[in-house]
């Protein structure tokens, strides 16, 4: 949190602290807030030179740090710690709707979700509750996958999958060691080791056809880790083909969405971007929906299949019409 962009909410949390905790050390007050002491020294500097309106002695907020001990005073009028707004509260209570949507995280978290959620509810008002009620959060999978994948993650039991991949518009068999059940942008994953690809992977339950509980132990090897999904579940490889986009202000939500190697502005808002594509038909499918927001600059061929796509899309509408 030591960046000029943070630094102001972090100010606004950190006067509140000291007003409720007199006598703080230097060292401990770094500590929390995650700072180096001449960070936080550099913090008191700047609060030392906030106040009210006039800018007198008697406006400003009055800060001392002599001995290591942070003294503050004339500060009441931010001495409240910050509210959550309308739309912060109502997404975090989305977000718990969301995990006590997953079955594995409400079993086991028994009734903190509810009494968290309660809690917050409370805390944020009638505004927020109201905005994150009319919010239906469902977990989606196909009808019988989810119980038999719960069933071998519970039974440890390998699992025997029909998949299917919109990449290659086919249906796989797979056979996998589960690991666990994870939730990415609102959908639903099983984790497992899979023997067809000799690695851990990822798949989505509303794409599985069918569902088996085979009577194996499920049992994956000690090279399999668990899939970091903090930054969503697309991984590209370094072997995927690099494709250049140029891409609208309208449709710079690309380069916050999917990992990109390269990003560069070019006035105006626009963008041009390089990316992994992991087949020629997803990027296809990223071009048409892009529109007139974005085209692919290279490689040549690529740009030419979604121009030719793109015409024969065109000729359709005109055909009916």
């Amino acid at each position: 949190m030591s960046g000029s962009a943070d630094r102001l909410p972090r100010l606004l949390a950190l006067v509140p602290y000291l007003m409720s905790h007199p006598g703080a050390q230097v060292g401990e007050v770094a500590e929390v807030f995650g700072l180096s002491e001449k960070q936080l020294i550099d913090d008191l500097q700047l609060v030392w030179m906030c106040g009210l309106p006039g800018h007198t002695p008697g406006d400003l907020i009055d800060v001392s740090w002599d001995g290591g001990e942070i003294i503050i005073d004339n500060a009441d009028t931010i001495a409240r710690p910050l509210r959550l707004g309308i739309d912060e509260a109502s997404a975090l209570l989305v977000a718990l709707r969301m995990l006590a949507a997953t079955p594995e995280l409400a079993e086991a978290q028994g009734d903190a979700l509810p009494r968290v959620t309660a809690k917050l509810e409370r805390a944020a008002g009638e505004g927020a509750a109201e905005v994150s009620s009319q919010v239906a959060v469902d977990v989606d999978a196909a009808p019988d996958a989810l119980p038999r994948v719960r069933e071998g993650l519970t039974r440890r039991r390998r699992l025997s999958l029909r998949y299917y991949v919109p990449g290659r518009d086919e249906v796989t068999p797979r056979e996998v060691d589960p690991t666990r059940l994870v939730m990415v942008d609102g959908r639903t994953y099983l984790e497992g080791w899979c023997y067809r690809a000799e690695a851990m992977r990822l798949f989505r339950l509303d794409r599985m056809l069918g569902v088996d509980v085979l009577d194996v132990l499920a049992d994956p090897p000690a090279e399999a880790e668990p899939i970091d999904v903090t930054r969503g579940v697309f991984r590209p490889s370094p072997t995927d083909e690099l494709v250049e986009l140029e891409v609208t202000a309208a449709g710079r939500w690309v380069a916050e969405y999917y990992p990109c190697e390269q990003v560069a502005e070019l006035g105006e808002g626009r963008l041009r971007v390089a990316l992994r594509a992991r087949d020629e038909d997803w990027i296809l499918r990223l071009a048409l929906r892009l529109g007139d927001t974005g085209r692919v600059v290279s490689p040549p061929a690529m740009a030419g299949r979604v121009r030719e796509e793109a015409e024969r899309a065109l000729g359709l509408y005109a055909h009916r019409s």
